[in-house]
């Protein structure tokens, strides 16, 4: 889910089209809110609000009966119906080890070279601080 949250929606749109999708239909359709983020504070770890956030969900059931909950960051219901029919075709064992192969793989692989891109240019900028003690007392 972590994978499909991360990636935009037209790039799992994509991926979905590669498969023989199964007849479905929405059992909530897409839908914003929003979330309280939590945080917490100092060496106690008092928790206290932090803010809102809007998020997008979606629910989607496979004609074979599996249903798929989809939830993302931001406003963007197509995402969260997409989200959702990943995780229900991911329940079902006719489409399963498809969607691991051809939607949910590639999609973690283009996370993993974007993740380490942003690695590799966050270390460029790197500054090392040597600090040097004097040999005094």
């Amino acid at each position: 889910m972590a994978v499909l949250a991360h990636a935009e929606a037209g790039a799992i749109a994509a991926r979905l089209r590669s498969l023989a999708l199964p007849s479905h239909e929405d059992l909530r359709e897409p839908e914003n809110g929003l979330v309280m983020l939590r945080g917490r504070v100092g060496g106690d770890g008092a928790p206290f609000n932090l803010g809102e956030a809007t998020v997008s969900r979606a629910a989607v059931r496979l004609a074979s009966g599996e249903v798929g909950f989809g939830y993302t960051l931001g406003r963007d219901g197509d995402k969260a119906r997409l989200i959702a029919l990943c995780d229900a075709l991911a329940q079902s064992r006719d489409f399963s080890a498809a969607v691991e192969q051809d939607v949910i793989a590639p999609l973690r692989e283009q996370l993993m070279i974007r993740r380490k891109r942003a690695a590799e240019e966050t270390a460029a900028t790197k500054v090392d601080f040597y600090t040097m003690v004097r040999g005094e007392g």
